[in-house]
C-alpha cells in the first residue's frame, strides 16, 4: 500500500500543478460548472463530442490539489471514448470512493486507482468526485451547476 501512496503523491502534485487540458474550449458542445462549497473548488468542465465519441475534454477553475488532480486526470482518461465507457467510468470512479471496499478489483481504472485511499477522508471525496460529476452533467444536457452538497 506505501507504494499506492507514493504514487498518489507524486501523481496528485504533477496534476495539481502542472494539470493537463487546463483551457476553455470555445468550439465545446457542451460544458457544465461545479462547486465545492466546503473546499471551495470551482470548475467549468468543457465537453466536445464526435458522434458518440468524446473528442475533446477541458477544464478551468480553481480548486484543491485533489480536485485538480482528478480533473486532470479525468481529461486524460476518457479523451476517444465513446459515451457508454465514459458513464462506465464516472460509474466506477465514484463507487471507488464512495462504497468500495479495498478488496475492489479496481485495477482496470488505471492511474485513477490512486484516488482509492481518498474514501477514507469523506470531504476530500466531494473534491475528488466533483469534476466527475460535473463531466456527467455535461455529457447527460444538464444545465443547472452541480454542487457536492
Amino acid at each position: 500500500m506505501s507504494e499506492l501512496r507514493e504514487l498518489y503523491q507524486e501523481l496528485v502534485l504533477d496534476h495539481g500543478k502542472h494539470p493537463r487540458n487546463f483551457h476553455g474550449m470555445e468550439d465545446a458542445d457542451r460544458q457544465s460548472v461545479g462547486y465545492n462549497p466546503l473546499c471551495g473548488d470551482k470548475l467549468t468542465l468543457y465537453l466536445k463530442l464526435e458522434g458518440d465519441t468524446v473528442k475533446d475534454v477541458s477544464f478551468q477553475g480553481a480548486g484543491c490539489a485533489i480536485s485538480t488532480a482528478s480533473a486532470s486526470l479525468l481529461t486524460e482518461t476518457l479523451k476517444g471514448r465513446t459515451r457508454a465507457e465514459v458513464d462506465q467510468v464516472i460509474r466506477e470512479f465514484i463507487h471507488m470512493l464512495t462504497e468500495g471496499s479495498p478488496d475492489d478489483d479496481v485495477e482496470h481504472l488505471g492511474k485513477l486507482v490512486v484516488f482509492q485511499g481518498v474514501r477514507e477522508f469523506p470531504v476530500r471525496v466531494k473534491c475528488a468526485t466533483l469534476a466527475w460529476r460535473t463531466l456527467e452533467a455535461a455529457l447527460h444536457g444538464q444545465d443547472e451547476p452541480v454542487t457536492t452538497e
